[in-house]
């Protein structure tokens, strides 16, 4: 049992997580250790099991993935982390690269391709599927989006006017003006409701 590559699992959907199980405990070199349905499940059986690589959903219903995978990181900074979700935008890729996912791998993915990203972030490499590297590479060298442009986006999308979003925000409606003209061009959007949508579909702002 020691030679087996030991495995966590974190998905807030039972039927996935047992799936999930079935596909490891068919391999002759992996075991499932664990289970967990949100991020703070996920910290505390993390400590409990220290498996050798976890599998984490984005989307948990208490902490983000990415949140849950800092956390893990913060306190194990050896922790090899594959992001499995059914998130593809280039935005979320990006972050949970940043923040030190070991690989980015779609549910979509047949299950032979769900090993080989465990064994190979099990032997201490990263792993990027096609699907995700085309991604990336089409937004690769677009200018990001500076933190307060990214609130001026968020306000936005809560329905707040240019006026509104200046007083939230304790700037001048022209700078904000300015902020929404920048986040518009950056995205190669048409108008402020355009650039919503393509935020939407890239990641970069959730609903």
């Amino acid at each position: 049992m020691n030679t087996r590559i030991r495995v966590l699992s974190v998905d807030d959907h039972p039927l996935l997580r047992e799936g999930i199980a079935m596909i490891i405990n068919s391999q002759a070199d992996m075991t499932m250790v664990s289970q967990a349905a949100g991020g703070g499940e996920a910290i505390q059986k993390y400590r409990e099991h220290r498996p050798d690589v976890t599998l984490m959903d984005l989307r948990l219903p208490d902490l983000s993935g990415i949140d849950a995978m800092i956390a893990i990181r913060a306190e194990f900074p050896d922790a090899r982390i594959i992001m499995l979700t059914s998130t593809e935008g280039d935005g979320e890729i990006q972050r949970a690269m940043r923040a030190g996912a070991a690989a980015y791998v779609l549910k979509s993915v047949p299950k032979n391709e769900l090993l080989m990203a465990v064994r190979c972030v099990h032997a201490g490499r990263r792993y990027v599927p096609p699907e995700v590297a085309a991604r990336l590479a089409e937004h690769l060298g677009d200018e990001d989006l500076t933190p307060r442009e990214l609130d001026v986006l968020r306000l936005i999308r809560d329905g707040f006017r240019n006026k509104q979003i200046a007083d939230q925000l304790s700037i001048a409606e022209g700078t904000v003006n300015f902020h929404i003209k920048n986040l518009v061009d950056k995205l190669g959007a048409n108008d402020r409701a355009h650039a919503l949508t393509i935020a939407f579909r890239r990641g970069l702002l959730q609903i």
